[in-house]
């Protein structure tokens, strides 16, 4: 299988480097792995961002040229360069930019943020309660949905992430899931199966099994990812992963090599 979804050190907030990320994918019998570390937070001034959060500005040619580096060296397993970039309205030309001077094969889109707002780091969760939930979940998809449409993307991560911490809204999703899925078949953008969120609060993976049950529907097609901040999370509950994928109906999964998509069948 294919993890496309892997981050180290370089992130601020996980922990491995890329050789103990390669190792463990190896013992897995991955036939290819992506790593798609944090991009720079573009949006803020040097001085604002975070570095635990994405990695310095600087480091970005680092990391880009380590990765291509591990894909010389290794055999038998392919190795993809990817990133995961916050999508950021107003700011959408800077990170064209900045992704555009890479050789990329593949943009993982987020949201983190809502109205600077960092909804899932742990730190600043007890902020749920002063929202209306299910007036947050109508803004948190229509952020989504101007990711989608920025053309900036090739899979959209984690798509509901905003469950992570287990904030559910009253009222059913039904229409905000069949909106973003008729959006991302428009775009032509992937929609990622992440793992992670059996790792947390919410203990379902994103997206919900309703979403993924509408995006295919719509033709959307899936790329994995166990979101990994550490070496032994590589293809976390990939085994659940496969067979809900069956279940709701898809044969194969996207990668990318070049910003081109690619499909691979399901074993």
């Amino acid at each position: 299988m294919i993890d496309l979804h892997l981050h180290t050190a370089r992130c601020g907030h996980a922990r491995g480097n890329m050789e103990e990320y390669i190792a463990r994918a190896r013992q897995l019998g991955l036939v290819a792995i992506g790593f798609a570390d944090h991009i720079p937070m573009y949006w803020l001034p040097p001085g604002q961002c975070d570095p635990e959060l994405a990695m310095p500005q600087e480091q970005f040619g680092d990391y880009v040229r380590e990765v291509l580096d591990w894909r010389d060296r290794c055999s038998g397993m392919s190795i993809y360069l990817g990133v995961e970039a916050d999508f950021q309205a107003g700011y959408e030309e800077v990170l064209d930019g900045l992704i555009k001077v890479h050789p990329l094969d593949y943009v993982l889109g987020s949201i983190h943020f809502i109205d600077g707002w960092g909804f899932d780091n742990p730190a600043l969760r007890d902020q749920y309660v002063r929202h209306d939930p299910d007036e947050l979940y109508e803004r948190y998809f229509i952020l989504v949905e101007q990711a989608v449409a920025s053309g900036l993307f090739d899979s959209m991560a984690h798509v509901d992430l905003l469950k992570k911490f287990a904030f559910r809204p009253r009222r059913p999703l039904t229409h905000l899931y069949q909106r973003l899925a008729r959006a991302m078949a428009r775009a032509d953008v992937c929609v990622e199966l992440n793992t992670a969120g059996l790792r947390v609060p919410a203990r379902e993976m994103y997206p919900a099994v309703e979403l993924l049950r509408a995006c295919f529907q719509h033709g959307v097609p899936v790329t994995l990812g166990s979101d990994a901040h550490a070496p032994e999370q590589v293809g976390w509950e990939f085994g659940r992963a496969l067979a809900l994928l069956r279940e709701v109906g898809y044969s194969e999964i996207a990668y990318f090599v070049g910003r081109r998509r690619c499909c691979r069948r399901l074993p």
